[in-house]
């Protein structure tokens, strides 16, 4: 391989964030990896997903979500994958994009975002504000396996993952459990965030383990706040969907123009709401201090009856029923009647009278004779109208920052699957376009296909991104080290002959044989750059002979000689 190619094939294995930044064909190659692991299939068989047999695709991801947020933490454990250097990320990237551009997009190169990030100190909220040098984390990207071995790592009960890796495990597990069309999930990356949008039921976003369909996403609640945070305050980095992807700083684009151009209607539709009573209401749930403008208005026993609105949200607070939706009048039901009043507040408009107003008027915030039209209405109960009007038509309009529509785009041949198809003849498929699809190509590197992969790429990652088998073992004589990986659990985090880098059998303690070879050659690697190691991989046994022979135990059957 060439350098650029070595660079690109070895990360689909290490897999970091930054490595994906630069290479996007990265991100879909791991949905692919995992569409295609067993780890995933074996949901289907679970009683969970059996019951929902016949089932449309709706009913099955609402299901998915309750199981993936019972089976799966939000790992943001910075350090899990270890510490690299900005200049040996930059060198190696150094040929195929500008560090200028790493770093204005990369919050591990020091991006900080607009000025909402600002203000709310988001590398201090990720935790990245500690590394102002030039030691970086690892911000790796997990496979559904490496995922769910987090359940042998201390600290963890179930499996876990980082945003990234949630957002692919969605989107793989979308597609093979709940039967949704690959062509309707796309793929959408931030610099400090990964989402979905998924074209199902008027359109769902999936945010780390949660899903926000468009009702919740204007629902002025905290957690739709923090949904809707990235989409907001950042721009896409990266589109990726089955017929290809588009980066923001690529001339180059491979995603079909119109599906392109469909997704990109469909997401600014998702992102824009219509001003009515419960979005109102939504809007005042978030915007709290402009409650105390309004009121709400009910007939109760044949007389009007009056409340003040922070009075109505303070009874909404823990209880089931929402305010303007279907609950509402068992919310009133709960009202004690101290806090209704006979007399209409002076002071504040009527939730309800606005309400005709608004249906009257057919007010559309996207025109300025409207908004100037509802801040005249408005201006008796709400001292600065105008900065109202804006505030609620920057709430119910979200305007996506996608990269240009002006790329080249090229034709390239799209991952084309059935809903229908087995796991095997999706294998089988993805083998058959490896040398016309580059993302399926990589998808196998991704997948640890130790039979069908060179082994360079795998060779390159495991002795030079794998820094927390060195930092744990740093104390640790050879021999001892040697004890150690002879003493842990010999059973791979990957079935057959598919294997697991050396930072992911110190995370998890267990191993192959020939993972855990690897693992002391890179220890070796590491305290010996000139070193000549040679691993003799023999069906059952691997050796990796160094200074002398370290022998281990392999499940694997993979027969290969080869100088480290």
């Amino acid at each position: 391989m060439d350098k650029v190619s070595l660079e690109k094939y070895s990360s689909a294995i290490t897999m970091s964030d930054m490595e994906i930044f630069v290479f996007p064909e990265l991100m879909y190659s791991l949905v692919l990896a995992n569409i295609m692991s067993p780890n995933l299939w074996k949901w289907r068989e679970d009683d969970t997903f059996k019951k929902l047999d016949g089932k449309g695709p709706y009913k099955k991801f609402m299901r998915m979500k309750q199981y993936i947020m019972d089976n799966y933490d939000f790992n943001l454990d910075l350090e899990t994958w270890g510490l690299t250097h900005r200049d040996t990320e930059l060198e190696r990237f150094k040929d195929v994009i500008s560090p200028e551009n790493i770093a204005s997009s990369n919050a591990l190169f020091g991006y900080h975002g607009d000025e909402y990030y600002f203000d709310v100190d988001i590398r201090k909220h990720f935790g990245l504000d500690k590394y102002n040098t030039e030691i970086i984390p690892y911000w790796k990207t997990e496979t559904i396996e490496a995922m769910d071995a987090f359940r042998y790592k201390q600290g963890y009960s179930t499996g876990a993952g980082e945003c990234v890796s949630l957002a692919a495990l969605y989107a793989a597990a979308s597609f093979v459990v709940c039967g949704i069309p690959l062509e309707d999930i796309y793929m959408i990356l931030t610099p400090l965030h990964s989402q979905n949008y998924i074209d199902l039921n008027g359109g769902i976003i999936t945010n780390n383990r949660r899903i926000v369909n468009k009702t919740m996403w204007f629902n002025g609640t905290e957690i739709s706040a923090k949904a809707q945070r990235a989409l907001r305050n950042e721009k896409i980095t990266i589109v990726a969907h089955p017929t290809g992807f588009v980066h923001t700083f690529y001339d180059d684009a491979t995603i079909d123009p119109q599906a392109y151009d469909k997704f990109s209607a469909e997401l600014k539709s998702f992102l824009t709401a219509e001003l009515d009573l419960l979005n109102l209401v939504n809007f005042l749930r978030t915007y709290s201090h402009y409650q105390t403008n309004f009121q709400f208005c009910r007939q109760l026993h044949g007389t009007v009856k009056f409340v003040k609105a922070e009075v109505m949200f303070n009874y909404e607070h823990g209880s089931k029923f929402r305010i303007a939706d279907d609950t509402y009048d068992k919310l009133i039901d709960d009202v004690e009647g101290e806090d209704f009043s006979t007399y209409k507040y002076a002071d504040r408009i009527c939730c309800e009278h606005l309400r005709q107003f608004l249906n009257k008027e057919k007010i559309d915030l996207k025109k300025s004779e409207d908004c100037i039209k509802l801040a005249n209405y408005l201006k008796p109960y709400i001292e600065n109208s105008e900065k109202f009007v804006e505030d609620i038509s920057d709430f119910l309009t979200v305007v996506p920052q996608l990269p240009s529509l002006k790329k080249n785009f090229t034709k390239t041949l799209p991952i084309e699957i059935s809903t229908e198809t087995t796991r095997q003849e999706i294998i089988d498929y993805l083998q058959s376009i490896r040398s016309r699809n580059a993302v399926a190509d990589l998808a196998f590197y991704a997948y640890r296909d130790m039979d069908s992969c060179d082994w360079q790429p795998f060779i390159k990652a495991a002795l030079e991104r794998n820094p927390v088998s060195i930092e744990l073992l740093k104390d640790k004589p050879i021999d001892e080290i040697y004890g150690w990986l002879s003493s842990i659990d010999n059973e791979s985090i990957y079935d057959v002959n598919r294997l697991a880098q050396p930072d992911e059998v110190a995370n998890y303690t267990r191993g192959d044989g020939i993972e855990k070879a690897f693992l002391l050659a890179n220890v070796i690697k590491h305290r010996t750059p000139d070193a000549k190691l040679q691993l003799n991989i023999d069906n059952d046994s691997a050796v990796l002979v160094a200074d002398k022979a370290y022998s281990f135990k392999s499940k694997k059957t993979i027969r290969k000689n080869i100088n480290l």
